[in-house]
């Protein structure tokens, strides 16, 4: 009797099992097939999405849009968007204030993806051109040793370039010789130094132990140690590629000599002669009177703000007997201008909470670069972009909300964001540039053009429908809860750099010398620009696209004046 009430435990034991497996393997089956059912519903229900709820997110802006590092916590659904599910009913109206503020908090979920596309897309290309350059020059230069480095009195005092990912000893050699340097230093694994003279003070080989953060096997400095290299070699292969510019024809200041710190006379001087000359001794600028070579910076007695008509400069471009002259020719160098290339995080947190508030396109980098150079301090961002920290943007690393820098990038513009900050510079640009900028940054980084093929597809369309109204938004949005706005149009601080920066840098509450404000007019274009304008043989906007942005151009103007702000920029309408 025992031995058959023991089996028949043991029999109800398995089977206990047996149906706890079987239920759980059932709820697992039925949960995947809701999910998928769910999804399927989802697609085919998104074009009918009703207005008063959050608009989806369209699979081709979520490969371009903003993550919030929040948003990753909870991911929600992405659904493709038809054009029909972006229009509004009611067509009188549209493009108004209550309809734009209304459609601002549709638009959130696209811009917390934005910066998607920089961190899956372009990442394998840039890794593919970081594999093609250690094919093609790989440690050309001379090893010279380990030396110390001081971070407040470089040596090598010449350009300074930083990769946080992928510096390589080749990069750094490749890019002081492009520039006319005859010394490479690497420190910290990442951070490349260029200069004419080799560091005073010798360190201990071994103290140089920092691999680089591109090249395993490869030596890059160590804390507070450079490893420096000599790239005469490369100069020559360099030379050919290597950039002057042409900055104008100049009134000559009264004393030159006192002017300038280095000079040159030289019969059948060329501007390649005093270009090199000036590399040489490292400054910006090479200036040409008849046979005199001249360097040096733009100072106060030499702004290089007013030009004079180039054919007063001609007989000095031929080299001709013009010393003595009224007029000088001046050229940019390879050199870049150090003096305001110094930069820090705060050592005190701030008091007051400042946002660099744009709409995407709208050339926050660019602006973030000049306030950078002329404080001296990190700005900060809302988001965490890795291709600007790597070249060098430190604060995108720090948390925004640390204070620790001199003011924060943003693009958000729901109320309760805006309301984290004290104050604000709102930048605003063109809406018809600013279109085509985040659409070139979207398919081609920061530094390319998107292609013919991009501009045509369906694409296109459907980005300026979407973020034309994101553009107006924002501007209503920050006007309506910012609490004390500086409003700076990117075309004025384009045209009058100097002027327009230094209201940015009072309004930041930040004392700058002349000297310095020269410096990053002089380095205005920074790393981010792109090169030169690409044309495109045809109009990527439709009429349509024009009355639509139009519209939202007046409703704009129509708000700034509003709250007693200067209106838009003529330019800006009509196309």
């Amino acid at each position: 009797m025992a031995k058959a009430f023991f089996r028949l435990q043991k029999f109800l034991r398995r089977t206990q099992f047996l149906l706890f497996f079987l239920t759980a393997a059932y709820l697992m089956a039925g949960s995947l097939l809701l999910l998928q059912r769910t999804r399927l519903v989802l697609q085919q229900g998104s074009r009918g999405t009703p207005s008063n709820q959050p608009l989806p997110v369209p699979e081709e802006m979520s490969r371009g849009g903003i993550i919030d590092p929040r948003s990753l916590q909870s991911p929600g659904p992405r659904l493709l968007v038809h054009m029909d599910a972006l229009q509004e009913p009611a067509l009188e109206q549209r493009h108004g204030p209550h309809w734009l503020t209304s459609r601002n908090s549709e638009l959130r979920q696209l811009r917390r993806r934005w910066f998607h596309r920089l961190t899956s897309d372009q990442e394998p290309l840039q890794i593919a051109g970081f594999k093609a350059m250690r094919h093609t020059a790989e440690h050309k230069g001379t090893y010279m040793g380990c030396f110390t480095h001081d971070s407040r009195e470089r040596t090598l005092k010449g350009a300074v370039f930083y990769d946080l990912r992928k510096m390589t000893v080749t990069h750094c050699q490749e890019a002081c010789a492009e520039r006319a340097y005859s010394y490479s230093g690497l420190a910290y694994g990442a951070e490349c130094y260029c200069g004419n003279t080799l560091p005073a003070a010798a360190a201990k080989p071994e103290e140089c132990n920092i691999e680089c953060k591109g090249e395993k096997g490869s030596v890059c400095g160590g804390v507070n140690r450079l490893s420096v290299y000599s790239v005469e070699e490369l100069r020559a292969a360099a030379r050919r590629g290597r950039n002057v510019i042409y900055r104008g024809c100049f009134r000559a200041p009264e004393n030159l000599t006192d002017t300038f710190p280095a000079s040159l006379i030289q019969p059948n001087l060329t501007v390649e002669m005093c270009s090199e000359f000036c590399s040489k001794k490292e400054f910006p600028l090479a200036v040409i009177r008849g046979q005199e070579c001249y360097c040096g910076f733009p100072t106060r007695r030499f702004p290089l703000r007013e030009g004079t008509d180039g054919l007063r400069c001609s007989a000095t471009r031929n080299a001709s007997s013009a010393a003595g002259g009224e007029h000088c020719l001046v050229y940019q160098t390879p050199v870049q201008d150090t003096r305001c290339t110094d930069r820090k995080f705060l050592t005190t947190k701030s008091k007051v909470f400042v946002a660099l508030s744009s709409f995407p396109g709208a050339g926050n980098t660019w602006a973030r670069h000049l306030i950078e150079h002329a404080t001296g301090y990190y700005t900060g961002s809302y988001y965490f972009d890795g291709a600007l920290y790597n070249k060098g943007f430190k604060g995108e690393k720090d948390h925004w909300r640390s204070r620790r820098t001199i003011c924060v990038k943003t693009h958000e513009s729901g109320k309760t964001e805006i309301e984290m900050f004290d104050s604000a510079i709102l930048l605003i640009r063109n809406p018809y540039k600013s279109l085509m900028a985040e659409f070139n940054r979207k398919y081609a980084g920061h530094l390319g053009y998107a292609t013919d093929r991009n501009w045509k597809s369906k694409e296109w369309p459907d980005f300026v429908n979407s973020y034309a109204s994101w553009w107006a938004s924002h501007v209503l949005e920050w006007l309506k809860y910012g609490k004390r706005l500086l409003i700076v149009h990117y075309e004025d601080l384009k045209q009058s750099l100097i002027p327009k920066l230094k209201e940015m840098v009072e309004f930041l509450n930040v004392t700058v010398t002349e000297e310095r404000l020269l410096c990053v007019e002089n380095n205005r274009d920074g790393n981010f620009k792109r090169s030169g304008a690409k044309q495109k043989n045809f109009e990527p906007f439709t009429q349509e696209m024009k009355d639509l942005i139009n519209r939202y151009i007046l409703t704009v103007d129509e708000a700034l004046r509003g709250r007693n702000f200067s209106g838009l920029p003529r330019e800006y309408v009509p196309r």
